[in-house]
């Protein structure tokens, strides 16, 4: 069956109802694949580390409703047990003007539910209500008829005499009540600019899991919650689709404290497509890895890292020889910041980088969020002219200099309102974004990608 874990608003502690649920299953012997709502990059890691098996973001905006069954379908199959965790409030999405639907939740964590028909587990925060909580679970429970309730946990519970209340207002509801958690001192996962602090960066983490594990073996009620749990079969018509076309190259997949924000599906698709993935740290390792064809940055924190990026001097160098000798390079977000001249941190300080795009990425405090429609407006490394994108920005810096050729023309997603140009697609082998992608329901791109490194390949042996 699984379910989805929703929460009544942001904040309301999902992620922790989550990991504690992961980390009791894991403990437990039961392998369970998890999956995320929405384009963030921060909680799969956490999914991830707790359960050993790569995160699957779920997200129509950035794909499609097809590839979301599909890519449910498919990888919950694996595993006895499945889990969802939502984004934001339960109905909280995005309109989608440009496909002419009304729904205002496209893209919600209301939205999966009923597109996949799972039943929800929705987390209440309780630290400032008790009769309360009668009024908000009964809203939800009868805002959308289509909505399957399975129950809710009950978050941040005080006390014995503050849990008696909140019970006996919840009764009549007939609304079960999956979990119980009490206000917890020692349970934090710190945050920063743009979320949480990842996996990488937090030495206590496993003290962390086994004290959620520790918790969920006794928070929940598992005579209820394990049936529900339980993954489907896969239904037939909800297969991935096959590769076919292959391309025997090596890609360097730039992967440390620094670039971590990759869509497994992306990675799974390179080598789909019969690449080599080649992980390497641009924060120690002297330079690129040998006989590579190709070079994917993804997104991350280099601004936190910038004086350890600049100081690999050795580094910086080699990937700016291997681009301006041809190699076909993805750069989004924190991979573009890195192809910079330099990165001047939120002190002013400045640190350089790697000198490929003539431009600086200068940290601010506004932050700009949220999806994308792009359109290309010139051939790319990935796109073709006159090609239209969806992907999501998510970055507290900007650039000084913007391109005089740009690769995209931006608009928010769900309406015609332009975001401006941005994307340096010069030199003609690199594509340089603020956007992220997530290749789903777009073979083309990793497949034009690699047609490109395959070429490179004929032309030049790499060392």
């Amino acid at each position: 069956m699984s379910v989805i874990i929703a929460g009544e608003r942001s904040g309301v502690g999902k992620t922790t109802v989550t990991l504690t649920l992961l980390a009791s299953l894991c403990r437990r012997d039961r392998p369970v694949q998890s999956f995320k709502v929405g384009p963030d990059y921060i909680d799969p890691m956490f999914h991830t580390y707790v359960t050993g098996r790569p995160c699957r973001n779920l997200d129509p905006a950035l794909t499609s409703e097809a590839y979301v069954q599909q890519c449910f379908a498919h990888h919950s199959q694996l595993t006895e047990y499945s889990l969802v965790e939502g984004v934001m409030g339960l109905f909280d999405g995005i309109g989608h003007g440009q496909k002419k639907q009304k729904s205002t939740d496209f893209a919600s964590t209301a939205h999966m539910a009923r597109l996949l028909d799972l039943p929800v587990v929705l987390v209440i925060d309780c630290s400032r209500l008790s009769g309360s909580v009668a009024a908000i679970a009964h809203g939800y429970q009868c805002f959308d008829p289509r909505i399957k309730m399975a129950g809710v946990v009950l978050n941040r519970v005080g006390s014995d005499r503050h849990l008696s209340l909140l019970k006996d207002s919840l009764e009549p509801l007939q609304l079960p009540i999956l979990g119980v958690l009490r206000r917890q001192d020692n349970i934090t996962i710190p945050d920063r600019h743009l979320g949480l602090v990842p996996t990488a960066e937090l030495p206590q983490l496993n003290a962390l899991i086994n004290r959620l594990a520790d918790l969920g073996d006794t928070c929940f009620d598992w005579q209820r919650l394990l049936p529900l749990l339980k993954s489907k079969p896969l239904p037939v018509s909800h297969t991935l689709r096959e590769t076919k076309t292959t391309f025997p190259v090596r890609i360097a997949i730039a992967r440390d404290r620094a670039f971590n924000f990759y869509y497994q599906d992306n990675l799974d698709l390179l080598q789909q497509l019969g690449a080599e993935l080649v992980y390497w740290s641009p924060l120690i390792d002297a330079g690129l890895p040998k006989d590579v064809q190709g070079i994917y940055f993804g997104g991350g924190f280099p601004e936190v890292f910038a004086q350890q990026l600049a100081e690999n001097i050795s580094a910086r160098n080699a990937v700016k020889t291997a681009i301006l000798q041809g190699m076909p390079t993805i750069a989004e977000c924190g991979g573009l910041m890195y192809l910079c001249e330099q990165i001047i941190d939120f002190e002013g300080k400045s640190w350089p980088m790697a000198g490929v795009l003539p431009t600086s990425a200068l940290m601010g405090g506004r932050l700009t969020l949220g999806y994308r429609r792009a359109v290309a407006l010139q051939d790319n490394l990935l796109v073709k002219a006159g090609q239209t994108v969806y992907g999501h920005e998510f970055h507290r810096s900007h650039l000084t200099l913007t391109p005089s050729q740009p690769l995209f023309e931006t608009y928010r997603y769900d309406c015609e309102e332009n975001m401006g140009c941005e994307g340096w697609g010069l030199p003609v082998n690199v594509h340089a974004s603020y956007v992220h992608l997530h290749w789903g329901q777009s073979l083309e791109i990793p497949q034009s990608f690699l047609k490109e490194c395959l070429k490179f390949a004929s032309s030049k042996t790499w060392i």
